[in-house]
């Protein structure tokens, strides 16, 4: 589901193809994928959600596809897609590597070249707790690991919301006439 709240920062601060963190840009040429995950991200700012925007990790220029509720983003002849992305605003990291291993909120972070640590996400500001799965989860943020069809939620400063459990599921035609990655489980 496309989530109709801000987004947290645009998604234009992403990197320029270089690795970053040891996550690597393929292009659409090159691309070669082994391991596939997605993890659900939500993020509250002073007790108001904001939203992951679509494009993240994914260089200009980018291939967009239009829809009347929002854009899907895709890498294009001329850009790579880093192996953590979003397509569209719906909260979706979409993990594509070329070999199963570990990679964390950090990472995915720093490809999108915005901040996080224990009093900052993004532009905002304040005390941070991160929950992963409906657990609260201590110490720095960037080491949250990102994890098989994981719910994160992220509440920096005041009001914090307490965890909102999301269940989700990714769509098999992602991005082939649909508006969005995931659709609710049920």
């Amino acid at each position: 589901m496309v989530y109709n709240v801000p987004d947290l920062a645009g998604a234009t601060s992403t990197r320029s193809g270089q690795k970053v963190d040891g996550v690597g840009c393929q292009t659409q040429a090159k691309e070669v994928v082994k391991y596939h995950i997605h993890i659900h991200v939500a993020i509250y700012v002073d007790g108001r959600m904001v939203r992951l925007p679509g494009g993240i990790g994914i260089t200009p220029p980018p291939l967009i596809e239009r829809y009347p509720s929002g854009d899907f983003y895709d890498v294009g002849l001329y850009d790579c897609l880093y192996w953590l992305h979003t397509h569209v605003a719906d909260g979706i990291i979409h993990v594509e590597a070329p070999a199963k291993q570990s990679f964390t909120l950090g990472q995915f972070f720093d490809v999108w070249n915005q901040p996080l640590g224990p009093s900052r996400v993004g532009p905002a500001r304040g005390a941070v707790t991160v929950y992963e799965n409906g657990r609260s989860l201590a110490g720095n943020p960037r080491n949250t690991p990102l994890l098989p069809g994981g719910a994160i939620q992220i509440d920096v400063g005041t009001p914090a919301v307490g965890y909102r459990p999301v269940s989700f599921k990714v769509t098999g035609g992602c991005g082939e006439g649909t508006t969005s990655c995931s659709v609710p489980k049920g």
